[in-house]
């Protein structure tokens, strides 16, 4: 898959691979990036190490994990959920917390619609992300996604935050 040409070229998605294990070592021991994604702090790497192979082992009809490539290296990961038709729900994690803010997710996040669209059709895309995290909606907004709908709430960076559900439908643009 190739970057779309924003000043952050060297972003590309891939497989996960097995061998990424020791790079997701690394983010479960970053606390903010464990908050910030609600993964446990101080998790046990031997669950941490099943979950990994489960990731990339098994592959679903319905999901899709992609690794996040920043200048050759694994930063995090992007995710296609609900694959059902036209339409599917996406996520992103960027488990190098020392990128936050530089614009990565919003190219990863790019380039995950472009894929969705080219390989599966998908033309209809959801998001959720916390009323505190403010970097997502700031994304999904430059993104011209419009938010629908705010339903439930979550612990985000241990504080409990109302949910915002957001939509982008490339068939409108």
């Amino acid at each position: 898959m190739k970057p779309t040409g924003t000043k952050y070229q060297p972003i590309t998605l891939r497989a996960l691979l097995i061998e990424d294990f020791p790079v997701v070592v690394k983010w479960s021991k970053d606390n903010a990036f464990c908050l910030a994604n609600g993964w446990a702090i101080g998790r046990n790497e031997d669950e941490l190490s099943s979950w990994w192979d489960n990731c990339v082992q098994n592959p679903s009809q319905t999901f899709l994990r992609l690794g996040i490539l920043y200048e050759s290296r694994l930063i995090g990961y992007a995710d296609l959920a609900y694959i059902k038709a036209n339409s599917a729900e996406l996520g992103i994690a960027i488990g190098d917390s020392k990128v936050w803010g530089h614009g990565v997710g919003t190219e990863a996040l790019k380039q995950l619609m472009n894929y969705a669209t080219e390989e599966f059709g998908i033309e209809h895309f959801d998001v959720e992300t916390h009323k505190a995290n403010t970097r997502p909606r700031k994304m999904l907004e430059k993104l011209e996604f419009m938010e629908i709908s705010r339903i439930g709430s979550e612990v985000y960076m241990g504080i409990e935050s109302q949910l915002i559900q957001y939509r982008y439908n490339r068939g409108n643009k």
